[in-house]
Order: structure tokens, then C-alpha cells, then sequence
């Protein structure tokens, strides 16, 4: 949600910024723009729409190897040019650009700016007006600067140039991520280090309420008291080929089609020399200590938490609870005596889980993060960390970031386990390859899979999915994967509970996807197939073999009953990406969402 991109050094920085915006859209935007320092000033270029619109409103004859650039996601204010970043003050001698939300802007702009007159109406624009105000007043743009944001409230990453100081960028964040990246006579600023790997792999991590000086040669942190911090920087251990799409048309169909490989990959990263599934002990620890688990995640990560706890529950017996992040940070429940928070985000970045754990942290409760990025804020904040080892995932719609999360989830379930004595009386890492195998079956079959999708949901408004147990969880996940990326109105219920009203809503045609892969009740959802046949639905049986009947519109291979959410997820993926292309849908950036949900 929003990125930030920045340039100090040598060379032209607009082609630069550019291509960082490019690499930054998977996060989710609807405007865009740069500013570059040249001789002239500062140079702002900004357009509703996608990058490509950017670059047809960017004079080539600007050069400036000073600037920085930013894709919006609208909070305040709709989408428009004049809502863009960068933004400026009145005299154009500050231009900032902001990812997060200052939740107390209108209080600023009433005590602070009165009589200045708004451009946009963004809450962005007021940070770089009272930065110019508190230099008219005679403070200089450092103590400006680190003034305003002892003022502001709410979340911010933001990079200013100041058109009288060439050779710097003043960097800050709090809540929101931000990395500086190190060069050879430059630097660079980004939300993501994806950003700007074209340029360097080496970046340092920036903490909340620090300031951080940028120029050409140099990185200085500091903290709001201005004082010195020192921070060694990291490796991004990124490969950029995972980054393109290759032959693939779109990002989310190749990150479809790498799940048996991310499956695999994760088998290998959680084994040790033994041969066996190991965690560090540590975190068995910590397991072993607590007398409840409490899963925070929202979205799809919420889904995953979901047969999480069925996993932690049957294999470990340990009492777990899942909670929506957003809700649970200002309706926190009554907790156990020993609690421990598990956090499950693909970027590490949500910043509706991230104010949980300020707040457990506070509390003095141990917490792992399961995520995809390695120094990620929560991973780093958290007490231990679980990777899913995906690859980067770029596609808005999660789809290999959902079951590697399963299958870790699964192994942090089968390793407690162990260590608790309990039998699982199954080999994991034997099972896991069965499902990396089902897997690729059910990929290879993208031909049959989009004739379901046509058949079924060409020309319908809505679509509903129904389950029991574990299927339930897995039908959520497919209604929100069919209505992220087709706009079709697509809910997912428990089997018995469509007789209790949502049967009510059943018309002549209506699609009903049914999942029917748990041995226990399986008559059951059958039955509900029934009920909703007889008012007129068009229902969609997806089962697996030994529990298959004749008529159902597609049976998967056998699995672990345990693991059937693994595979039964693939055909939900691929029925809502062939959805979206046949209604002509932008499959990898759907409107109105963000990859990095950054905002509360």
C-alpha cells in the first residue's frame, strides 16, 4: 500500500525512480509521481493511473541526479493528479512525498497553518506546509523537519528534499517501512528493497521515529533527540528472476504455478541434518511454556490462522484462538495466564497486526511471526520468526504466500507435537510430498479448471461457497480469491448454516461452489448441495478421490485429510484468475486493494 522510492548520486535519477515505481506497483496504487532536484529547482511530475501514464507526462529534458518518487493509495482525498505525491509547500522550496496516515492533520492545519491555503486534500500535504512554516520561523530544515514529527500522530514513512540543500534527503518513519539502500557515490530510499535492487543489494533497516540524513556519500540516523545511531546494513538475498513473469501473462499465474516448488523448497529449509522437521528450540520453547496460542492475521493470512488452529489443535493440543488483527487491537479478550501471539502476514508489514504486538509486547507476551520477509518489522519486532521461504510474491491476490503459510503452520504443528509426545501416526515430510505432487497435478490441468470457470461464472453477479470443517476455511479463501480479483460478489459459509438465512438469497442459476473433501461429512455437504439445488442453484461439487461421486465437477487426488486444504485451494486459485480474465479484469493489481496493507 503506497511506496516511496529515492535517489542521491551520479547519474539522471528520473529513470531510476521510475523503474522503482515499477517494481513497487504489486503494492497496490492509483497515482503516481516523482521530483527531481535540477538546476532549475525541483521538478515535480505526478498522474492518476498506472506508471506508464507517469512516464508520458515526464520530460525527458529534466535531468537531476537528486529525487524522490511515490505510488499512492488514496486514504484522504479520491485519486487525482492533484492528490499525487510529491507534495509541496506554498513557496515550492519543500517537496515530500508519504506512505501512512497522520490521524491528527486537521488539528495541525487549525493550530499551525492558519491562513495557508490547500492544494490537495490530502493530510500529506499539511506535514510539508508546517515544514515550511516552522522555517519561515527561523528553524533550519533539520529541526523543522524533526519538530513536525514530534507533532504528528499516527503512522509515516516520508522523504523531503529541500530545493536549497541539493545534496540531501531527509528520511523518517513510524509504523510505515522504509530502507535505505547503500551505493558507490549514491544512495537510494525504498519502501520494499525490491525497489531498487537494479542498483544495490545492501540496505539498512530504518526503526520508528528515527531521522535519517541521505546524501550521495553518506547515511547518518539519528533519533528525534538527535542522537547518533549506528546500524550495519544487511543483504537482501532477493533473485531478481523471481521477480519477473517470464513467458507467464500475468504475476498471480506463475505464482500458481510455483506452489509444488515452494512446497518442496519448504520441506528442505525445515530439515535438519537428521533428516527429520526441526524448529529452532527456542521457539518449542516458548510453545511448550504457553497454555494458549492466539493467531493474529487479517485476510487471507486470517484464513490460513484458521486451519492453523486445527493443525496446532489436533497435532499439538494446545487450546488455540484466531482473531482478526483489527479487531483485536481495541477489543483485546480476556487472555489466558501464559499466552503466546503467533502472527501470520506475507509482507511482515500489516499494520493492523503490527499495533497488536506493540501492545503484547507491552504486556510482556512472547510472539513469532510467520512471514515471507526475512527483516520485516514484524519479524524483526517479534520474539522469533518462522519463514515461508515463497520467493517474492508480487501478485495482489495471495495464492503461494496462503499455502506456504499452511504448510509451515502444519510443521511448527508436527515439531510441537514431537516434543509434547504425541504420535502423529503419519510421516509429514512423506505427506508434504504427496501434496507437492497434488499440487502439480491440479496446475497441469489450468484447461479443464478454465472451463469450469466459464461454465459456472461467465455471466453471474454473484457466487457462493460452502464447506464444513476445514472445507469451510478453504471456501472463505475461495470467495475472497473470486471477488479480489473478478468483482463478483462471492461469500463463503459453513454447510449447515445456509438453512439459518444466506439460503434465503439462493436464486434460479446462483453458482455454489461445494467443497467436499472431509470423510466425516461428507453426506452432509452433500445434503446441503441438495438444498440449494432445489431452489434453483447451479452447484459445483469439488471433491477427492475415495469420496467422489458421479456428476461432481472435479475430484482432486488423494491427501493427508489433515492436508486437503493444501490442494483443494488450487482449483478455488486458478476458478477466480480464469474469472477475472474472461470478465477482462487487471488480474495482478484489482482496483481499490494493496499488496502491503500498511495502514490501520
Amino acid at each position: 500500500m503506497c511506496g516511496i522510492v529515492g535517489y542521491i548520486g551520479e547519474k539522471d535519477s528520473k529513470e531510476i525512480l521510475l523503474k522503482g515505481l515499477e517494481r513497487l506497483e504489486y503494492r497496490g496504487y492509483d497515482s503516481a509521481g516523482i521530483a527531481v532536484r535540477n538546476g532549475d529547482g525541483i521538478t515535480v511530475f505526478k498522474e492518476k493511473g498506472r506508471i506508464a501514464d507517469l512516464r508520458g507526462a515526464v520530460d525527458g529534458d529534466v535531468k537531476g541526479n537528486t529525487g524522490i518518487g511515490h505510488t499512492r493509495w488514496a486514504t484522504h482525498g479520491k485519486p487525482s493528479r492533484v492528490n499525487a505525491h510529491p507534495h509541496q509547500n506554498t513557496s515550492d522550496r519543500f517537496t515530500l512525498v508519504h506512505n501512512g496516515v497522520i490521524e491528527n492533520y486537521h488539528h495541525l492545519q487549525r493550530d499551525y497553518l492558519a491562513g495557508v491555503e490547500m492544494e490537495s486534500d490530502t493530510d500529506t500535504e499539511i506535514i510539508v506546509q508546517l515544514i515550511g512554516r516552522f522555517v519561515e520561523e527561523g528553524l533550519s530544515t533539520q529541526e523543522a523537519f524533526s519538530k513536525a514529527l514530534k507533532l504528528m500522530k499516527g503512522s509515516y514513512a516520508i522523504a523531503l528534499l529541500d530545493a536549497e540543500e541539493a545534496q540531501t534527503i531527509f528520511v523518517a518513519k513510524n509504523k510505515s517501512p522504509l530502507l535505505v539502500g547503500l551505493g558507490e557515490d549514491f544512495n537510494v530510499v525504498a519502501s520494499d528493497a525490491m525497489a531498487m535492487l537494479q542498483v544495490t543489494d545492501q540496505f539498512v533497516e530504518l526503526m520508528d521515529k528515527e531521522i535519517v540524513i541521505v546524501r550521495k556519500d553518506s547515511v547518518e540516523i539519528l533519533t528525534l533527540e538527535g542522537e547518533t545511531v549506528e546500524r550495519a546494513p544487511f543483504t537482501a538475498e532477493i533473485d531478481m528472476s523471481d521477480i519477473d513473469k517470464g513467458t507467464y501473462p500475468h504475476y498471480m499465474l506463475k505464482e500458481i504455478d510455483e506452489q509444488p516448488a515452494v512446497m518442496r523448497k519448504i520441506i528442505q529449509a525445515y530439515q535438519g541434518e537428521d533428516e527429520k522437521l526441526t524448529i529452532k528450540p527456542e521457539i518449542l520453547d516458548a510453545l511448550q511454556i504457553a497454555d494458549r496460542l492466539y493467531i493474529i492475521a487479517a485476510g487471507t493470512s486470517y484464513h490460513a490462522g484458521l486451519i492453523g488452529k486445527e493443525y496446532l489443535e489436533k497435532m499439538a493440543g494446545i487450546p488455540v484462538e484466531v482473531h482478526v488483527a483489527s479487531e483485536f487491537g481495541y477489543n483485546m479478550p480476556l487472555l489466558s495466564e501464559r499466552p503466546m501471539f503467533i502472527f501470520i502476514s506475507q509482507s511482515g508489514e500489516t499494520a493492523d497486526s503490527r499495533q497488536v504486538l506493540v501492545r503484547i509486547k507491552e504486556l510482556g507476551f512472547p510472539s513469532l511471526t510467520i512471514t515471507n520477509v526475512a527483516g520485516s518489522t514484524l519479524s524483526r519486532e517479534a520474539n522469533h520468526t518462522l519463514l515461508l521461504h515463497a520467493g517474492p510474491e508480487i501478485a495482489v491476490a495471495s495464492t503461494k504466500a496462503y499455502t506456504a503459510q499452511l504448510a509451515v503452520l502444519a510443521i511448527l504443528a508436527a515439531v510441537t507435537a514431537e516434543a509434547r509426545g504425541r504420535d502423529l501416526g503419519f510421516d509429514l515430510i512423506q505427506e508434504m510430498g504427496i501434496v507437492a505432487n497434488a499440487i502439480q497435478s491440479q496446475v497441469d490441468m489450468k484447461e479443464e479448471i478454465e472451463k469450469l470457470a466459464s461454465d459456472f461464472l461467465s455471466t453471474t453477479r454473484n457466487c457462493f461457497f460452502i464447506g464444513r470443517l476445514m472445507d469451510y476455511f478453504v471456501g472463505l479463501e475461495g470467495a475472497l480469491k473470486l471477488k479480489e480479483i473478478s468483482y463478483i460478489q462471492a461469500e463463503g459459509f459453513a454447510g449447515g448454516e445456509l438453512k439459518h438465512g444466506t439460503i434465503a438469497l439462493i436464486e434460479e442459476g446462483t453458482p455454489v461452489i461445494a467443497l467436499a473433501t472431509q470423510e466425516s461429512v461428507n453426506l452432509n455437504i452433500r445434503g446441503n448441495v441438495k438444498e440449494v439445488a432445489a431452489r434453483g442453484a447451479n452447484p459445483m461439487i469439488i471433491s477427492m478421490e475415495g469420496q467422489s461421486e458421479d456428476g461432481d465437477s472435479h475430484v482432486l487426488p488423494t491427501v493427508h485429510e489433515l492436508l486437503t486444504p493444501l490442494v483443494s485451494v488450487i482449483p478455488l486459485q486458478l476458478i477466480s484468475y480464469y474469472a477475472a480474465l474472461h470478465r477482462d479484469c487487471d488480474v495482478d493489481k484489482p482496483r481499490n486493494l494493496a499488496k502491503s496493507v500498511t495502514v490501520e
